[in-house]
């Protein structure tokens, strides 16, 4: 029991340090305006796995709880240019113990600001259900709610008959199978992820004086750019511009606002 306890004690003050990294990154972030996908799902789900193979990245991957104790972020381009930031998030379990359920908690405050939330179901797993159930009440309890949510069937993969992979999805609303291990079904994903985190941008027509070069880096920073010329007046832009920037970039609109 004392041993437990040290571990407890141990896991509260890693939690504290991770919780105020992350709050640093997650101000950078929101300077930046670069969109952020959290990846939730139970533990051993695949979600590191999931993160590996969008990013091509080494993220550390165990079948452990708290293996992933600092969520960990990969910036991926997506086929439109724009580029997002995928969160791997600490795995969620049922009955945490009752002294971890704040510090636990607070590392989830990165899911509660995130753009778009991904579900990670291991679609394999004879608890799935409740499993998914667990993850959608915490993210209920902790007031993630408002983010447009996605969920991906993990492992369809080791599913024997392709007919139980219809009958799954049509369990799960707004749900996609994938094999964060094999690849399959992820650039069907992409393609999702891509589609509502663009439905929060509009394309504009923008003419910017050369005096304001700052709002053209700003646009090529933030904003995807269709087409881009230099007139004698200024620099013309063709740019898709998410909702953050618009009233920014207002003045210098040449044609009203289309989707």
């Amino acid at each position: 029991r004392r041993e437990i306890g040290h571990r407890i004690a141990h896991l509260k003050d890693e939690l504290e340090k991770v919780r105020a990294h992350r709050a640093r990154h997650r101000q950078q972030r929101q300077r930046a305006g670069v969109p952020v996908v959290a990846i939730v799902g139970y533990t051993n789900a695949g979600k590191s796995t999931l993160l590996n193979a969008l990013a091509q990245a080494d993220v550390y991957a165990a079948d452990q709880l708290f293996a992933t104790l600092d969520p960990t972020t990969r910036r991926v381009p997506l086929t439109s240019g724009l580029e997002v930031l995928f969160s791997d998030t600490v795995g969620f379990i049922q009955k945490l113990p009752t002294d971890l359920v704040a510090a636990f908690r607070a590392t989830l405050e990165e899911i509660s600001e995130a753009d778009l939330i991904l579900h990670v179901v291991d679609i394999t797993h004879q608890n799935a259900a409740e499993q998914a159930a667990t993850v959608a009440d915490t993210l209920a309890e902790i007031g993630a709610t408002t983010a447009p949510l996605l969920v991906a069937l993990n492992k369809i993969d080791r599913l024997e008959n392709p007919d139980e992979a219809i009958e799954q999805l049509a369990q799960y609303p707004n749900s996609l199978g994938i094999s964060a291990k094999t690849g399959q079904g992820l650039p069907a994903l992409l393609a999702r992820i891509e589609g509502v985190l663009q439905s929060g941008h509009r394309t504009m027509e923008l003419l910017i004086p050369y005096n304001r070069g700052d709002v053209v880096s700003l646009l090529h920073e933030q904003a995807i750019i269709h087409h881009e010329s230099h007139e004698a007046e200024g620099t013309r832009l063709s740019v898709h511009v998410p909702e953050h920037l618009r009233e920014q970039v207002q003045p210098f609109q040449l044609e009203p606002i289309r989707r």
